[in-house]
């Protein structure tokens, strides 16, 4: 009898329980509901209003389309060119500093002082109108960086330093690959920059000394690097002249161990050594071709400029928007002001 009770209590409270779970499942998908339902009604009330204000915003377009496409007609033609550079010996923000500066003398209409830098005509300096820089991203970078920092240090500190932390601290600066953007009204005008660009960081004396202090020490370390690899093949050659002796002497009746296995791991020792040198070798070889100049050109600048278009530059698109924005403010400050009226009243 009591086990019979048992087992009914034991029911009751799954039941309880499954209620309990049925009821929260519930609550859950109504609130999943109303929150689909709300966003329907703003969806509504967003297209009701809309419809409500369709004439103005229409109206709206249309002039600013209008005023827009007389500044799109009469502007002059613009002209893009682009220089990809690698800096290197952390002069990246030194270049960044004279793409800057460049600009600024565009800012303030220093057409002069442009054609001095650049060795071009007035004329042609007052047809540029922007200069600017950005890196090219790449997440490479980043990991590349990571690793090499981790290398560098101890594996104390290397544990304590996580790559979303250094991902945090790497500035724009960080990328190997910037581009150098020029905006101009002459598009012939593009072809005499890139040189006076990178001359701007080559000439520097400090970039240009620890240039030669890196490469002379890339170069002591190859020659290094190559003089070991020549004796670690002689050592091989001895290790396999004595393994092929001693395999004589034991086919031909010889059965003292003259520490075979012993030397066969050397001589796998040396192996790894070897391949080990190749991979600095190809290393030290990458660091040479990309560290011989202070600032590696990728991409020149094009002689013949580019032109610059799309909706962004487009007139007629922003003074439509332009307008649109600004009659849509107007249409909500009213609604608003005929809402707080309404509501003095209440």
């Amino acid at each position: 009898m009591s086990t019979d009770k048992k087992n009914t209590e034991e029911e009751v409270d799954l039941g309880s329980l499954f209620i309990i779970i049925g009821k929260g499942f519930s609550k859950f998908f109504n609130f999943i509901g109303s929150i689909f339902k709300g966003l329907f009604h703003l969806l509504i009330l967003l297209l009701l209003f809309v419809k409500k204000h369709f004439i103005k915003f229409a109206i709206a377009a249309v002039v600013g389309g209008g005023v827009g496409s007389f500044f799109e007609f009469t502007k002059p033609d613009r002209y893009g060119a682009d220089l990809l550079l690698q800096p290197n010996f952390n002069s990246t923000r030194q270049l960044y500093n004279n793409i800057n500066y460049y600009n600024d003398l565009v800012k303030q209409n220093d057409s002069v002082l442009l054609a001095e830098t650049f060795n071009i005509d007035v004329s042609k300096a007052a047809s540029l109108k922007k200069f600017e820089i950005e890196p090219v991203v790449n997440n490479n970078d980043i990991i590349e960086s990571y690793n090499n920092l981790i290398l560098s240090v101890d594996t104390l500190t290397s544990k304590s330093y996580s790559l979303d932390e250094f991902k945090r601290v790497f500035t724009p600066y960080d990328y190997q690959v910037h581009k150098v953007h020029v905006e101009a009204l002459d598009k012939g005008v593009f072809g005499n920059l890139d040189d006076v660009i990178v001359s701007s960081i080559t000439k520097n004396k400090y970039f240009n000394k620890v240039k030669e202090l890196t490469n002379e020490n890339l170069n002591r370390t190859d020659s290094i690097l190559k003089i070991s690899q020549t004796q670690i093949d002689s050592l091989r050659k001895v290790y396999v002249d004595v393994m092929l002796k001693e395999a004589s002497k034991t086919n031909s009746g010889t059965s003292i161990d003259l520490g075979g296995e012993k030397r066969t791991t050397k001589e796998l020792e040396l192996f790894q050594t070897n391949r080990s040198i190749n991979n600095d070798l190809k290393r030290i070889a990458q660091d040479i071709s990309e560290k011989s100049e202070v600032v590696n050109v990728i991409s020149n600048f094009q002689s013949v400029g580019y032109e610059i278009k799309g909706i962004k530059k487009n007139y007629i698109f922003l003074g439509a928007t332009l307008f649109v924005v600004l009659a849509l403010i107007l249409v909500v400050l009213k609604e608003l002001n005929v809402y707080l009226n309404n509501y003095n009243v209440k």
